[in-house]
């Protein structure tokens, strides 16, 4: 799933205690955002899997 915008499943996705609510923690430049907002099949440059078990299934 390289190259995905699935937020939920990013490393970047973090909780914000402040805002009480998930947020991106890589700073998304002002096109980069419009884009992002805008085009439902744009890929995030800076999206990488969350999934800590994906190594484990690669060595099974």
């Amino acid at each position: 799933m390289s190259g995905s915008s699935c937020c939920d499943t990013c490393t970047f996705y973090i909780y914000d205690e402040d805002y009480e609510c998930y947020v991106c923690d890589r700073d998304l430049d002002e096109d980069e955002m419009s884009r992002f907002l805008s085009d439902r099949h744009y890929q995030c440059p800076y999206y990488r899997c969350g999934d800590e078990y994906k190594v484990v299934r690669k060595q099974m």
